[in-house]
């Protein structure tokens, strides 16, 4: 009896050390599956947003785009790599293209009579073609209130007090590349909504031990309350590069940033006025020389 209790247990030990050897090497299943990111080398997809219903009768069709590259911006004209048809290939698109997601940038006005036609947005670049398309499906009705908020959820009506700020920018009537232009916009709004106050500042303290009582989350800049602009680039052939960037706040009905263009051209900025709630845009139209051509018609 205890030579077969003893080889029981010999038994049950090798089954348990093969099981714990066998556990040890079979692979563990992640959690999560990071996403994987491009910097570069990836496709522009077109995004068909909505459709707006005007007084007269019209409809404006509205089309954004998501950049799948996390880095890289792209310059496309209008023409086979970026085409809306019909009536194109240039209906207004933008052809510079940042990165990630940009919505609701434009509008194409159809007539009251288009019925159940189709308006199709190509855009090809490294090596694919992307295609959208906008039709007049009731569904996907929007307003304007939508755009102006950049939300999904904004219902129809007039019940809401706040209005969006209104903007607008002194033209720009010379530029040269790698010079510095100043743009100026002057912002008016009705008010609403209040700031909110700014959260009072407090540093991570720790008490004995080494405990921490509070921990400070970010490093960076607070973010702009209130009326604020920023700036972005819709057409050009090359890089914009704005000093300051991002959301610039509104002292005194104005704001101002600088725009310096990495080759000449012509050139489409669109500057928006947010009032943190609702949002107005407007564009300004700059054409760039060469520095040397420019410095000559300024000595003439």
């Amino acid at each position: 009896m205890p030579t077969r209790v003893a080889s029981l247990f010999a038994v049950a030990g090798v089954v348990v050390a093969s099981f714990s050897h066998g556990h040890a090497q079979s692979p563990q299943l992640p959690t999560a599956i990071p996403q994987t990111k491009f910097d570069s080398g990836q496709n522009v997809v077109p995004v068909y947003e909505g459709w707006i219903r005007n007084p007269d009768g019209t409809f404006d069709l509205v089309f954004g785009y998501f950049n799948r590259n996390y880095r890289e911006e792209l310059a496309i004209p209008a023409g086979p790599g970026n085409m809306i048809e019909p009536g194109g290939p240039d209906r207004g698109q933008p052809t510079y293209f940042l990165p990630r997601r940009q919505p609701r940038l434009f509008r194409v006005r159809v007539p009251a009579d288009f019925g159940q036609q189709t308006l199709v947005w190509t855009i090809t670049v490294n090596g694919r073609a992307e295609k959208t398309y906008g039709a007049l499906l009731p569904v996907e009705e929007i307003n304007e209130k939508i755009i102006a908020s950049g939300g999904n959820s904004v219902p129809f009506g007039d019940d809401d007090p706040n209005k969006p700020p209104t903007i607008s920018v002194a033209p720009v009537s010379r530029a040269a590349v790698a010079s510095p232009v100043m743009l100026t916009a002057t912002v008016t709004d009705d008010g609403l909504p209040k700031p909110r106050a700014a959260p009072p500042v407090r540093a991570a303290t720790a008490t004995a031990g080494a405990r921490i009582e509070r921990q400070v989350n970010s490093s960076g800049p607070a973010r702009p309350r209130g009326l604020t602009v920023r700036w972005f680039e819709y057409r050009g052939p090359a890089k914009v590069t704005f000093e300051p960037d991002g959301a610039i706040p509104v002292a005194g009905g104005t704001a101002r940033t600088t725009a310096r263009f990495a080759a000449p051209g012509a050139y489409t900025l669109v500057g928006i006025a947010n009032d943190g709630q609702l949002s107005q845009r407007t564009t300004v139209t700059v054409t760039v020389e060469e520095s040397e051509k420019l410095k000559a018609q300024s000595l003439k």
